[in-house]
C-alpha cells in the first residue's frame, strides 16, 4: 500500500508528529506513506510527494477548516484513486451534528455549515474515521484512534532534575481560556508563593491572532495578559513539533488541557501521548473515566479537576511517587497504543 496524506502543513501545531511516525513505521510493513506537497525546509525529516499516481490510497486529514487543493490536483486525486481507497480523518468533530457547549465551544455555527462539511467529506470518501474511544454515532464513522505511542521517544525520568519551570502548559490558546480562567488561575493564585516559575508556551496567550475574525471565533482566543503578569506567568511562542518533548521536559510538572468540544466527544489528540514522552510529571485536566480508559488505572493519580492546587503541591513534594505512576502509564501506553498497531488499523481501513 502506498498512501498519500493530504493535510495542511504545520510544524508547530496539528498532527504533523503523528504523520511523521506513520512515515517512519510504514516500511516495516512493506508500505510507503508521504505527505502531498513540495518538501518543506522547516520539516526536513518528512517525506513529501506530488506524484499522485504513484499512490493507491489517500488519507485526508481535517481539523477545524476545510483544506482544499487546487482544482487540478483535487481532480487528479479523485480520478486516480477509487473512492473506497480514500479515507477522511475528522480530527475536530466536524462530521457531527451541531454541538454547542454552555454557550462557549462549538463545532458549527449553523446547520448549513454542518451540511457543507458533511457533503465535502462524503464526496471524498465512503468512510470517516474519528480519533475517539466513543461508540460510532453514524454508519459512515469508523472509530480509529490514529495517534500512537513510541516508547523509543521517552526521556529518562531524572531523580534530581534541574528545571526551568515548576509548572508548564504547552499548547495553543484555542478554546482553552474558560478552563484556564476558572480552574488553573485560581489554583495558581492560591499557591503562587509556594512554587517557582510557571510558563505557558504556545500561540495567542498574550494576544489574539493578527488575522482577526478570519482566524476563527474570537471566543476561541480569549485571554487576560494582565492577569498572567500579576501571577508572574511567562509566555512564549509555539515550538516546532520536533522540540515539543524537550520543551515539556524543562518543567517539573506539565498540565494537560483539552478543548471542551473534543473532551465532550472523547476525541484523543497527539498531546495525550507526547506529554508522557517527556521528563516531567503530567497532570491531566480530564475526567477520571476518560483518563483510565486511555492511560490505565494508575493514571487516576494524575487527574486534576477539583483539586488543582493540592495536586500540584503534592506532585512537587513527592516526585518519586509520581514518577512511579508515570512509569506505569508509559508501560500501559507502549503495550496498547503502538504505532505498529495504528499502522495495521490504517491498512485494514483502506484494504477493500
Amino acid at each position: 500500500m502506498n498512501c498519500l496524506f493530504v493535510m495542511k502543513h504545520r510544524g508547530n501545531a496539528g498532527n504533523t508528529h503523528a504523520v511523521a511516525n506513520y512515515i517512519r513505521v510504514a516500511p516495516k510493513f512493506g508500505h510507503e506513506i508521504a505527505l502531498f506537497g513540495d518538501p518543506q525546509p522547516h520539516l526536513p525529516e518528512l517525506k513529501f510527494s506530488r506524484d499522485i499516481r504513484a499512490f493507491d490510497r489517500l488519507a485526508y486529514l481535517f481539523e477545524s477548516e476545510i483544506y482544499r487543493l487546487s482544482p487540478l490536483h483535487e481532480a487528479t486525486m479523485l480520478g486516480s484513486v477509487p473512492k473506497q481507497h480514500r479515507i477522511v480523518f475528522d480530527m475536530d468533530g466536524m462530521y457531527n451534528p451541531v454541538i454547542e457547549l454552555d454557550g462557549y465551544d462549538f463545532n458549527h455555527r449553523s446547520e448549513d455549515e454542518r451540511a457543507a462539511w458533511a457533503a465535502h467529506y462524503e464526496a471524498l470518501s465512503n468512510s470517516v474515521a474519528k480519533p475517539t474511544i466513543a461508540k460510532p454515532d453514524h454508519p459512515r464513522v469508523n472509530p480509529m484512534i490514529f495517534y500512537g505511542y513510541d516508547s523509543t521517544l521517552e526521556l529518562p525520568l531524572e531523580t534530581v532534575p534541574t528545571k526551568e519551570f515548576d509548572i508548564l502548559h504547552v499548547g495553543h490558546n484555542w478554546w482553552r481560556w474558560r478552563e484556564v480562567e476558572s480552574e488553573l488561575l485560581p489554583a495558581f493564585e492560591k499557591i503562587r508563593d509556594q512554587v517557582g516559575e510557571i510558563g505557558f508556551i504556545g500561540l495567542w496567550w498574550d494576544r489574539p491572532p493578527p488575522e482577526g475574525p478570519e482566524a476563527g471565533p474570537q471566543l476561541a482566543f480569549q485571554s487576560d495578559p494582565e492577569r498572567f503578569q500579576r501571577l508572574r506567568i511567562k509566555t512564549s511562542e509555539a515550538v516546532m513539533y520536533t522540540d515539543v518533548i524537550r520543551t515539556m521536559s524543562s518543567a517539573r510538572i506539565n498540565i494537560f488541557t483539552q478543548r471542551p468540544l473534543l473532551h465532550h466527544l472523547k476525541h484523543l489528540t497527539l498531546k495525550y501521548f507526547e506529554i508522557f514522552y517527556a521528563d516531567t510529571i503530567p497532570l491531566l485536566m480530564l475526567d477520571r473515566d476518560l483518563v483510565e480508559a486511555v492511560y490505565g488505572p494508575a493514571a487516576r493519580e494524575l487527574v486534576l479537576p477539583g483539586r488543582v492546587a493540592e495536586k500540584i503541591l503534592d506532585a512537587l513534594s513527592r516526585p518519586d511517587h509520581y514518577r512511579e505512576v508515570v512509569c506505569d502509564v508509559r508501560r500501559h501506553l507502549a503495550e496498547n497504543f503502538s504505532y505498529d498497531r495504528r499502522m495495521e488499523e490504517l491498512v485494514a481501513a483502506l484494504k477493500n
